[in-house]
């Protein structure tokens, strides 16, 4: 008997809308933001409405070593919602978002497998609802900044052989971590060592975690810019 890939049980699942998916969860379609017909962004006005109610329970699924099949965390973590909405309880998993780094590595996707994962699984793994591709852009114009700031004058006196932040991008390409930029002549600035971590490393990507709202995330950030010049 031939066993159904994790792709094949992802591309045969019938989804239901979102919205029917919110409704469960007691979130109305108009605090929803759809991103196609099975995914969507909750709104800023509805997590604040929910500040004053009371809390549910909270289960952390980590640290386990995945099974030669394949099962670790997220899989554990899936079956497990699964299974509570199976005997009548309003249950909900909360999971990261995929890296390509590891997607595209030795790692592979991070939407569980078999029966138990998150669909539709190709989209999660590959770009989602585009906060990866944001992240990256931020970081890296706040990198430009800092290289034009250079460029211009250096009024900061900002000494280029110390700048410690790196610019970084959403895989895991071993030959960007430790480069040259800004060759090429004086039309392209002043030539210095730099490089590329990866874009979940980035202190953009931690501030948008720890951020309470719109207001939180852009003074933080403003913080982190004075901090590195």
């Amino acid at each position: 008997m031939a066993f159904k890939t994790d792709i094949e049980i992802a591309r045969e699942a019938k989804k239901k809308p979102i919205q029917e998916i919110g409704a469960k969860l007691g979130i109305d379609a108009a605090d929803l933001v759809p991103y196609g017909h099975d995914k969507a962004k909750i709104s800023a006005e509805f997590i604040k409405a929910q500040a004053g109610k009371k809390d549910g329970k909270l289960i952390l699924v980590t640290a386990i070593n995945p099974t030669p099949a394949g099962e670790g965390k997220t899989t554990t973590t899936v079956g497990l919602g699964d299974g509570l909405n199976a005997i009548g309880k309003n249950a909900a998993i909360c999971i990261r978002e995929a890296s390509l780094g590891p997607c595209f590595g030795m790692k592979g996707g991070a939407a569980g497998g078999g029966y138990a994962q998150v669909v539709p699984m190709e989209e999660m793994n590959l770009h989602f609802t585009g906060d990866f591709h944001a992240i990256t852009s931020a970081h890296n114009l706040l990198s430009a900044m800092i290289d034009n700031h250079i460029y211009w004058g250096n009024a900061l006196r900002i000494d280029n052989r110390r700048v410690a932040w790196k610019r970084v991008i959403d895989m895991n390409d071993r030959a960007l971590r430790d480069i040259v930029t800004s060759l090429g002549g004086v039309p392209n600035g002043f030539p210095r060592q730099a490089g590329f971590d990866i874009t979940v490393a980035s202190e953009v990507m931690a501030i948008l975690c720890l951020s309470n709202d719109l207001e939180d995330l852009q003074q933080r950030l403003g913080d982190i810019i004075i901090a590195y010049t």
